[in-house]
């Protein structure tokens, strides 16, 4: 309570003081855009993360060479025209006119090759790309190539990836980093710029207008198309609690809630001034990620009997609960996508202790505690690992639960230490449809050990099954193959997803033009 007064007695101050501004002033003011995100950045390196918060800022300040419309189809952005050879071997792509960094330096080939090297080392897609490639080329400044070993027939899939790890375009200098390290400069060439000084970790972010971003001229379509700025400013407003994010929004202290809590929909459309708006409507998938790396989860026997333990139902009722925002789902790829299969193995999606019990037991289970990480200030998850700590100890697990901010959880995630010197066993996280479409997007799915997504599964049976899902002549081909993907993904138990949910933006209805991009975007947006 002590927390909300402080913040309503500032929003009174700050309101006071809007109202006494010349009229210029507020002018000024009404073309701010406020903005409380799902989750505070504390890490502004788009590549180094998944983390979506990350990526939202990625996608604020950095263009990309392809985008992807909401029907699915991969449409140019940064890149003008582009061939491939008959023999599917050799890339060509030219680069569009008037490409600009933030620091008056003009994007070049080499630019662009530099930071597709980085993001394959860090992505699933980009990390099967570059193990396809012979060579890079920067014949020109705005010509770059790719010479493959093997045909590659989602070049423009991954080039156009959608959501986490994006390839965004950065400056060859800052992209020298290597991937293991974040990035230390922020500048890319896209329709906001970032100001470090202005950036208050906790409290806000603040981009302003790219005034010599030249936009395409096609309409906006997901995250394609003309990326048209009509703001001066975006303002992301860093408030953690709720109903103080509720409070805000109704006093049109701030114009957009990213994630409102689930139980709060209901008094939101009973306000006037607010209306929903859902910026990823394909949703989104909750899951359970093992480290695979420490006991007791360096076991593949211990690792079933926790997906046998964990069942959809509970997860979704206690998490979401708001009837028609959730389903059961028993395919690792979103229900209702291509790819979607309930041929799942030995996953149900509903809890077995009884069986699970059994299966602890024969895989010798020692009591080795689990710890699984919990998030306290993401409303979207936070009682996801509390609903998985019950559903585990009915299975005979003993499990700990260490409680943080979010930014914590990402930056302990990516540790390899022992779960007892600050290392972890198991965390929960949720990820868009279009981060879970195929087996080349899913994170969960990089299976190349150490040098994999957080939990570091090594599984040479995945990965050469990934080749062939590539090579694939016919959609009925990938699709029997990301079938036997998801079936081997279960057998080692890769991770456990646990259900479809969707949770839409709260928005002032003076606030026009929002896409639903799969991840918050804040261009084309018209604030009246």
């Amino acid at each position: 309570m002590k927390r909300r007064s402080i913040f309503s007695t500032a929003l009174t101050a700050a309101s006071l003081a809007i109202a006494m501004l010349s009229p210029m002033a507020a002018h000024a003011q009404a073309k701010t855009l406020k903005v409380i995100p799902h989750a505070n950045l504390t890490v502004l390196d788009p590549i180094w993360t998944t983390a979506f918060i990350s990526r939202n800022h990625g996608y604020m300040i950095y263009d990309t060479l392809f985008g992807t419309d909401l029907q699915g189809a991969i449409k140019p952005q940064m890149v003008d025209k582009w061939s491939v050879s008959k023999d599917n071997l050799n890339w060509t792509f030219t680069l569009r006119d008037g490409l600009e960094f933030h620091d008056g330096k003009p994007v070049t080939s080499e630019d662009v090759v530099a930071s597709l090297k980085r993001w394959g080392s860090r992505d699933s897609f980009g990390g099967a790309l570059m193990r396809s490639v012979d060579s890079w080329g920067t014949p020109d400044a705005k010509t770059f190539t790719i010479k493959l070993k093997t045909p590659f027939g989602v070049m423009l899939d991954a080039l156009g990836k959608p959501s986490s790890n994006v390839p965004f375009i950065m400056p060859a200098r800052i992209a020298a980093t290597p991937g293991t390290e974040q990035i230390k400069e922020h500048i890319g060439s896209g329709p906001y710029k970032f100001n470090p000084a202005d950036f208050k970790p906790g409290e806000r972010v603040i981009y302003t207008k790219n005034d010599k971003y030249k936009p395409r001229s096609e309409a906006p379509n997901g995250t394609t198309g003309g990326k048209v700025v009509k703001v001066d400013r975006v303002e992301w407003v860093i408030i953690r609690d709720p109903q103080t994010q509720f409070n805000a929004l109704v006093a049109g202290e701030v114009d957009i809630v990213e994630q409102p809590a689930f139980e709060q929909y209901a008094s939101l459309k009973t306000q006037k001034e607010i209306e929903i708006f859902d910026m990823s409507p394909a949703g989104t998938q909750f899951i359970f990620r093992f480290n695979h790396m420490h006991p007791p989860f360096n076991n593949v026997k211990i690792r079933q009997a926790a997906m046998v333990a964990l069942g959809q139902e509970q997860h979704l009722k206690t998490q979401v609960g708001t009837p028609g925002l959730f389903k059961f789902c028993k395919s690792m790829y979103p229900c209702g996508t291509p790819y979607a299969s309930d041929n799942t193995g030995i996953y149900t999606g509903t809890a077995d202790p009884k069986k699970a019990a059994a299966m602890l037991k024969e895989a010798g289970y020692d009591g080795t505690p689990v710890v699984l990480m919990r998030p306290t200030d993401l409303a979207a998850i936070a009682k996801l690992p509390l609903v998985a700590k019950q559903q585990l100890e009915a299975a005979g697990f003993k499990v700990d639960m260490p409680q943080s901010d979010w930014a914590t959880l990402v930056a302990r995630r990516a540790k390899k230490d022992a779960p007892n010197a600050g290392g972890w066993n198991a965390f929960m996280t949720a990820w868009t449809a279009g981060d879970i479409l195929n087996p080349i997007t899913m994170a969960m799915m990089n299976a190349t050990g150490d040098k994999g997504w957080f939990g570091w599964q090594d599984d040479k049976q995945i990965e050469e099954l990934k080749v062939k899902f590539i090579a694939a002549g016919s959609e009925a081909e990938k699709k029997k193959i990301a079938e036997q993907i998801q079936l081997r993904a279960m057998e080692t138990a890769s991770h456990v997803h646990l259900g479809q949910y969707n949770n839409p933006a709260a928005i002032r209805k003076n606030v026009t033009g929002l896409l639903g991009a799969g991840a918050q975007v804040y261009w084309n947006v018209t604030k009246n």
